[in-house]
């Protein structure tokens, strides 16, 4: 059962440290786990849609409305703890993960057709980056809050440079720049994000509460790892001249 340290500083003592730290592995045992299963569930829709070509199109031709939906959902995300219902808020969580299966699906089922590998390859880095980046979030003593500000900005100022090129520029070199830039970004974001699920255990979480935040923590992290995975699979098929 999870633990609210706040709530037990009144009668000190009657809860150790190793059972407050068994209570913040198990939530944040949960959060992965979410995170991980909205991953799954965003894989099996690609391979569902891969060799579909009408839901394929489909979903191409509504890529924008989607794009702008999970947008939406991700400003608002926050929200999802102050639900008072714990069954919308994974209505909440697992519809933005299948929006983003939709999404990307017609542009992971291409890569798939020509080399499977590549998206393996991309899936595996990914991986491996966050699992070390999220890992370095949990256990640093540095306060990360306060480069919440640069992330921000870089990210408004990443997305507008994204959208110049798919419309106006159109050029590989920067699709590889900005991808480059994005996969650095999150990486911190990852880090900075993982220490803030963390320290909402540890300062305002209480029982009734604990599917909420573990969904909200699980919807941030997961937002960053596929995001970091659609850009390492861009700047891998641009290097390889696909």
């Amino acid at each position: 059962m999870a633990l609210n340290p706040n709530r037990y500083a009144a009668t000190a003592g009657t809860v150790s440290q190793e059972e407050i730290d068994s209570g913040l592995r198990s939530y944040m045992l949960r959060v992965y786990n979410y995170m991980a299963l909205g991953v799954a569930l965003t894989g099996g829709l690609v391979f569902a849609m891969a060799n579909d070509i009408t839901l394929l199109q489909a979903a191409f031709d509504a890529k924008w409305i989607i794009f702008i939906a999970l947008i939406g959902m991700g400003f608002f995300s926050h929200k999802i703890i102050t639900m008072r219902s714990t069954v919308a808020a994974h209505v909440f969580y697992w519809a933005y993960c299948a929006l983003w299966g939709v999404l990307i699906a017609p542009m992971v089922a291409g890569f798939l057709q020509q080399d499977p590998a590549l998206v393996a390859r991309a899936f595996f880095i990914t991986t491996g980056m966050f699992a070390g980046i999220s890992l370095f979030g949990y256990t640093t003593k540095k306060n990360l809050s306060a480069f919440a500000t640069f992330f921000m900005m870089a990210s408004i100022g990443l997305l507008i440079a994204i959208l110049v090129n798919v419309f106006f520029l159109q050029s590989t070199m920067f699709s590889l720049v900005t991808s480059g830039a994005v996969v650095l970004l999150f990486a911190g974001i990852t880090a900075w994000e993982t220490q803030m699920i963390k320290n909402m255990y540890m300062e305002n979480l209480g029982d009734s509460q604990i599917t909420k935040y573990a969904l909200f923590g699980a919807l941030m992290l997961y937002g960053s790892f596929v995001t970091m995975f659609i850009h390492i699979l861009n700047i891998l098929a641009i290097l390889r001249g696909e």
